[in-house]
């Protein structure tokens, strides 16, 4: 982090919209980490806060002990979890659709995610790194084999509890990362690097108070990277970032990505 941090988070926005701008169009490599405050203006609930999906369902439900436990009770919450939260109706939102041009001009490296919703590939984006798996999928437990989750769904809902791969008879998984179970290596160890080696670490929409996500940014500054933050309330990590906007990701994501791409 450089020590003008200060004097961007209170110069104006438009300014610093566009040297944070010049920034991205000018590094070599940039990524960007995005938590449910870039998927909440596509009406995905978030998990936590008031208006939390926690304060309707109990967490320990949705714990790895349980699915192995008590497989077929999981699934039949899992469903009614799932339908909550990701709507047949969902659709990106500009701040994803930013993100997406983005990438596609050349200036994001990759989209590191902790959401489960596949929006970022819905809007584009082709380098999706899903810290906490995708709810969209299914994982067979024996053979490995991902199924769309609606297909476990289907089951689940005509009384096959729990559902069952159709290749080896194997338990089939929600691909989404329960409470006790570890994020996917590949996963983590990407996004680590990413953090690690890029000029700009982008970060969007998250509260940065869930490892290990929180600690990316911390690893981006300490390798030198420009962090910039755009969220609505205050993070633990605002001090140590060189760009803070505290406003609407729908509306400084675009309004950096025309900045940026002309």
């Amino acid at each position: 982090m450089d020590s003008s941090n200060a004097d961007r988070s209170g110069a104006d926005s438009s300014d610093r919209i566009e040297d944070a701008a010049r920034e991205l169009r000018s590094a070599d490599t940039a990524t960007a980490l995005t938590g449910a405050g870039v998927s909440a203006p596509s009406g995905v609930p978030p998990f936590r806060g008031e208006d939390g999906i926690w304060n309707e369902y109990d967490p320990n439900a949705f714990d790895m002990r349980r699915f192995r436990a008590s497989p077929a009770e999981f699934w039949a919450d899992w469903v009614a979890l799932r339908a909550d939260l990701l709507d047949a109706d969902l659709e990106p939102n500009s701040a994803h659709r930013a993100l997406a041009d983005l990438s596609s001009a050349g200036l994001l490296d990759a989209v590191v995610t902790q959401n489960i919703d596949g929006l970022h590939g819905d809007a584009g984006t082709e380098n999706v790194v899903e810290l906490h798996g995708n709810a969209r999928r299914a994982i067979c437990q024996d053979c490995g084999r991902d199924v769309p989750a609606d297909e476990a769904r289907e089951q689940v809902e005509s009384g096959t509890r729990p559902p069952r791969c159709e290749s080896c008879e194997g338990v089939l998984k929600p691909d989404a990362v329960l409470f006790g179970e570890r994020l996917p290596m590949d996963a983590l160890a990407r996004s680590r690097r990413l953090a690690e080696e890029g000029d700009v670490l982008l970060v969007a929409g998250s509260s940065l108070t869930v490892e290990p996500a929180a600690s990316l940014p911390k690893r981006a500054a300490r390798n030198g990277a420009t962090v910039m933050l755009v969220n609505l309330d205050e993070t633990p990590l605002d001090s140590r970032a060189d760009y803070v906007f505290r406003e609407d990701v729908t509306e400084v994501l675009p309004t950096i990505r025309d900045s940026v791409v002309g």
